[in-house]
């Protein structure tokens, strides 16, 4: 089992920044895949940006060059830096984690976890 905690969220005026964490715990020995998913009320969720391991970094087209997301390993931590925020942007955002290995060295490339979801509003 894989337990995430996302930080971060709260209410930001349009044009400010926020920078969320989310920090994994349990019985793991790593994970594949950290990212970040946003879903506005009313709206499926969405990807935002996924990051892997080994540092690749994936972003939906539409957030590119406004969020930067980064990983510490170490820590098990990914970020989510949000700038030039709008207020299309307010929504919960997922930390997820997928691709998982067990301390025994077993991988389950399929496995996958949420986090509870942290709120951003950007007021306009």
């Amino acid at each position: 089992q894989v337990q995430l905690v996302e930080s971060g969220g709260g209410l930001v005026q349009a044009g400010g920044s926020l920078r969320l964490s989310c920090t994994a715990s349990g019985s793991f020995f790593g994970i594949n895949v950290m990212g970040w998913y946003r879903q506005a009320p009313g709206k499926q969720r969405d990807l935002v940006a996924t990051i892997t391991s080994g540092g690749s970094a994936n972003y939906a087209d539409s957030l590119k060059g406004r969020f930067t997301i980064s990983r510490d390993n170490a820590k098990n931590t990914v970020y989510l830096q949000m700038n030039s925020l709008k207020p299309e942007d307010t929504a919960v955002y997922y930390c997820n984690a997928g691709g998982i290995t067990l301390p025994n060295g077993v991988v389950f490339p399929s496995l996958n976890f949420w986090g509870q979801g942290t709120q951003v509003t950007v007021s306009s």
